[in-house]
């Protein structure tokens, strides 16, 4: 369904981005893949390895609802992969992490729909399901403006959905290359939040996955989630590390001992598909 169309991805240098793009290329041929992010670098970087002829870069920020509006311009499918994510980031400048997590929902939203975007579909975590930090309720406020924006398109196209999943594994900033980089730094020990913490955790290549395959199964409204496995973060350590000792940090601000993909209340909305994932 991507042959000749254009697709936009906001927040587009990030692992998720890049995967995207990756598999993109190597299955379809899309007529336009546009980068649009605010970074220079990470955007130069990308284009040293993604420099086919479909590729375009715009520098902008989800905040900018004007340049959002110009980057839509003849597009056919948005991701929404741009927002602060890092849990103690947000809890010390909560406005900022406002600003682009719910603020830039809405330009995307709007932007979408002034452009006649065929569909959307924004990414979500784990930790919008019933959130105890300000990540989650900012991811949350997010999910439930994607929701309803199918509410005021009307008789336009416009059609939007949401993915919601957990940890990917080896994503930037994630546990993963944390605990690589200190094993390669020499480190005699790996910090352990709580012996008892669990994540859930999805691989880059199979969230891509999922979000590719829901862009066939959208009809607009939906929050999409992946059955994917939970495991204790000591046990994580432990694989990658068996030699190494653990040392016991405590858990940080706004960090819950056990995520959840989908709350008690949301159960009785649930619909189960098959080989969903």
């Amino acid at each position: 369904m991507f042959n000749n169309k254009n697709i936009l991805i906001t927040g587009g240098t990030g692992s998720f981005g890049k995967m995207y793009t990756k598999m993109i290329l190597s299955q379809y041929k899309p007529n336009k893949i546009i980068i649009y992010s605010r970074d220079e670098l990470k955007q130069y970087e990308m284009g040293q390895s993604f420099n086919d002829n479909c590729m375009r870069y715009f520098i902008g920020d989800v905040r900018d609802g004007e340049r959002l509006n110009e980057a839509m311009c003849g597009v056919d499918f948005v991701i929404h992969a741009a927002a602060l994510k890092h849990v103690p980031v947000a809890e010390y400048n909560p406005m900022e992490c406002i600003k682009t997590n719910i603020n830039g929902a809405e330009n995307v939203i709007k932007a979408a729909i002034k452009n006649g975007v065929e569909k959307v579909i924004a990414l979500s975590t784990d930790k919008a399901s019933g959130p105890i930090n300000l990540y989650g309720a900012t991811k949350l406020a997010s999910d439930k403006l994607f929701v309803a924006a199918n509410n005021i398109v009307g008789a336009r196209k416009t059609r939007f959905a949401v993915v919601r999943y957990g940890n990917v594994v080896g994503s930037r900033g994630s546990v993963v290359p944390f605990f690589q980089k200190l094993m390669a730094d020499g480190a005699k020990e790996l910090p352990i939040t709580d012996v008892d913490m669990t994540r859930f955790l999805i691989t880059l290549r199979d969230g891509v996955k999922f979000v590719l395959d829901n862009f066939t199964r959208m009809h607009g409204g939906e929050i999409f989630i992946p059955k994917i496995p939970s495991m204790k973060m000591v046990d994580l350590a432990k694989a990658l590390a068996p030699d190494l000792p653990h040392k016991v940090i405590g858990i940080r601000p706004g960090e819950k001992m056990h995520e959840v993909m989908i709350t008690a209340n949301e159960v009785p909305y649930k619909k189960v598909w098959v080989n969903l994932y």
